[in-house]
């Protein structure tokens, strides 16, 4: 792979130290499309542009490939792992039965303040939408989930889906550009927020599923129309917008 004659992955030493700095710069890399699915990720090539060493370099790609978001393949390297929809449709799957019951019991168990602050949180998520800040979406809608799992006391479930978190987030960068999407997506989240405001175990527990199998269908119909294209179509539907961000 030759280097894509761009500064805008060189890495803000300032604040974190490098190899987070990499890490966090290449997982953005990823989820913007900037490296598409398949697509080799050559070691010498990725220092040019990154501006860091190899043995960096090695780091953030072992690391990356336990995210689920590289795979090496025999011969070949490391390459960008494609997007799979039989385990899409498995991680909507964990989805749906984890936050489900977060969302239920942080109805019933969180405190006032929690809630308060989880309500501020979606404000920020749909005014993001609304200036299609889509980086922006995707930190603060896992910073809501964050919370609703820790209002719900569920700290080993949210353990889980930190996990997959990675992926959560690739998929999530796929379906939050569909047409409408975010007209959509506010009307979900209200419903989760407005159940959760009146304390209300079963509403809170149905619209998180909801919104949860609403997206599921998203993505399986995306993953299928990529799987349809032809080798030269684009085979990410992130937005670019999301390239180079810090």
């Amino acid at each position: 792979m030759s280097p894509k004659g761009s500064s805008s992955l060189k890495i803000d030493r300032s604040v974190k130290t490098l190899r987070e700095l990499t890490l966090e710069k290449m997982r953005d890399a990823i989820l913007s499309a900037y490296f598409k699915p398949g697509e080799r990720l050559v070691e010498r090539s990725l220092c040019e542009e990154l501006g860091v060493s190899r043995s960096i370099v090695r780091e953030v790609l072992r690391h990356l490939e336990t995210e689920g978001l590289v795979e090496s393949i025999p011969h070949q390297g490391p390459v960008v792992a494609t997007l799979d929809a039989d385990k899409a449709a498995q991680i909507y799957e964990i989805r749906a039965l984890l936050e489900g019951h977060a969302a239920r019991l942080c109805a019933e168990r969180a405190d006032d303040e929690t809630i308060v602050r989880l309500a501020a949180i979606n404000e920020e998520i749909q005014a993001a939408f609304a200036r299609n800040d889509f980086h922006e979406v995707l930190a603060s809608t896992s910073a809501f989930y964050e919370l609703m799992f820790e209002g719900s006391g569920q700290t080993m479930a949210w353990e889980i889906v930190q996990s997959l978190n990675a992926r959560i987030n690739r998929l999530r960068a796929m379906t939050i550009s569909s047409a409408g999407r975010a007209t959509e997506a506010a009307a979900e989240m209200r419903l989760l927020v407005e159940a959760l405001k009146r304390r209300d175990p079963q509403s809170a527990h149905d619209a998180s599923v909801a919104h949860v199998k609403r997206v599921a269908d998203i993505a399986a119909r995306k993953l299928a129309e990529m799987a349809d294209a032809s080798p030269a179509a684009d085979l990410e539907a992130a937005p670019a917008a999301l390239a180079g961000s810090d």
